[in-house]
């Protein structure tokens, strides 16, 4: 007779497949199990009650959804992209720089992939589209890598979830992916450089000097907004989760009060989308709160754990064994389920391997937004897709340079560990 693990584990694999939200179908896998392995089911629900408890951190989620989605109504994305096209639009090539370094500002306010590529996005790619000026695949293409800048450098959603399975400082997650994030800015703009003279792109009109002071000082409210948050957060004055509440806050005064571009209605629709974005990821997060039960009942990390030890693997060789298990995992499974499902498996095996678990933290967070622009998942790519109307097909072929750019970038980030923890330990991080 099948084991109930086993029959867990094909319930929610089928139910997957068919469609089931990932979240519903690991708490029906997890039901199954306990039902048939004699435990009351109501377990789960004391799980699950008991994770959201003390979960506070989780709380940032929404607000960071909230704080992002009423930047990309109001008019905070247009002032920052006539900021960053004053600075670097005037070099070869000059709108894809302005893609980076768009994001890179946005990153620091919104953490989140999606948020990036929808608000800003659609903007940018319009701009790029213009007349002409870019191929609509490569405007889509490079608009998805540069939206997985979002989620490393802090604020970050995937490092909230992270810390919630690691056990791990929040702050420290943030400062640590600060680095990392750059560096991705840093090889995708070398790249559009790279194809911008190859495919002999254009040099967009410079935006003149004497303009800039007054371009800067239209920004400035926007541009404080990352200021005041990781200050804030840095400085002992809040929490990460204070802080997403306090980017909500004033990301709506300034879009409200001082921009005026913001209406009830408007407001109204974006607290509907994102009461809807985070209830999605809370179904996912109970979920694996539920499996979690599971999977430690079947003491899977400790069994995996020994597992692996009995390959006498050398760290090195461990952790390419693990970029490329997530890596591949990325291409069918969305961010979330990897850090929710598979991570909590992997991290007895990457603390008996003597790895520290904040940089394993942004290894893993950096891996999961490669998923979001490889196919078949890559929902970054049906999203740019979306707003480019170009097949799949095209976006893809003018997206691999950014993807062989952020994999070296992903092996720098994995094997050079006092890049990633430099800053955490400036802060008091004695990892």
């Amino acid at each position: 007779m099948t084991d109930p693990f086993t029959l867990a584990m094909v319930a929610i694999v089928a139910l997957s497949i068919a469609g089931i939200p990932v979240g519903l179908a690991m708490m029906s896998g997890s039901f199954l199990y306990l039902i048939l392995s004699g435990f009351d089911p109501s377990i789960a629900s004391e799980q699950l009650l008991q994770g959201l408890f003390n979960g506070y951190t989780l709380l940032a989620i929404p607000l960071f959804i909230l704080a992002a989605d009423i930047m990309n109504i109001g008019s905070l994305a247009d002032r920052l992209l006539r900021f960053c096209q004053a600075l670097v639009g005037r070099f070869r090539g000059g709108l894809g720089h302005v893609n980076v370094f768009s994001s890179v500002i946005f990153s620091g306010m919104s953490g989140s992939a999606v948020a990036d590529a929808v608000g800003m996005g659609k903007i940018i790619i319009n701009m790029m589209t213009k007349d002409g000026k870019y191929p609509p695949s490569y405007a889509a293409a490079i608009t998805a890598a540069t939206a997985t800048i979002g989620p490393i450098i802090p604020p970050s959603i995937p490092m909230v979830l992270y810390a919630l399975v690691s056990d791990q400082s929040v702050g420290y997650l943030f400062a640590a992916g600060m680095a990392p994030g750059l560096l991705m800015a840093a090889v995708m703009a070398f790249m559009n450089w790279v194809m911008a003279r190859r495919r002999g792109f254009p040099v967009d009109e410079a935006v003149p000097l004497r303009e800039l002071p007054k371009i800067t000082w239209e920004a400035l409210p926007a541009l404080m907004l990352p200021v005041i948050l990781l200050g804030g957060i840095y400085g002992g004055i809040v929490t990460p989760t204070e802080a997403a509440a306090v980017a909500a806050a004033y990301a709506l005064v300034i879009s409200v009060l001082l921009y005026r571009s913001v209406t009830f209605r408007a407001f109204w629709e974006t607290l509907i989308s994102g009461a809807r974005s985070a209830g999605a990821i809370g179904v996912l997060i109970g979920g694996s709160l539920t499996f979690n039960y599971v999977i430690t009942r079947e003491d899977v990390p400790n069994a995996l754990a020994a597992f692996l030890q009995g390959m006498d693997l050398s760290q090195t060789g461990f952790l390419i064994a693990i970029n490329i298990l997530i890596l591949l995992l990325g291409c069918i499974l969305e961010g979330g389920a990897i850090l929710l499902i598979v991570v909590p498996i992997l991290i007895p095996a990457v603390q008996a391997m003597g790895i520290d678990l904040v940089h394993f933290g942004v290894i893993v967070v950096v891996n999961a937004m490669l998923g979001l622009i490889t196919p078949p998942y890559g929902l970054l790519l049906f999203i740019t897709a979306s707003i480019t109307r170009q097949p799949m097909g095209a976006i893809v072929r003018d997206i691999w340079p950014f993807i062989v750019a952020l994999l070296v970038a992903l092996g720098i980030i994995t094997f050079v560990p006092d890049f990633v923890l430099f800053l955490p330990r400036l802060l008091g991080y004695q990892g």
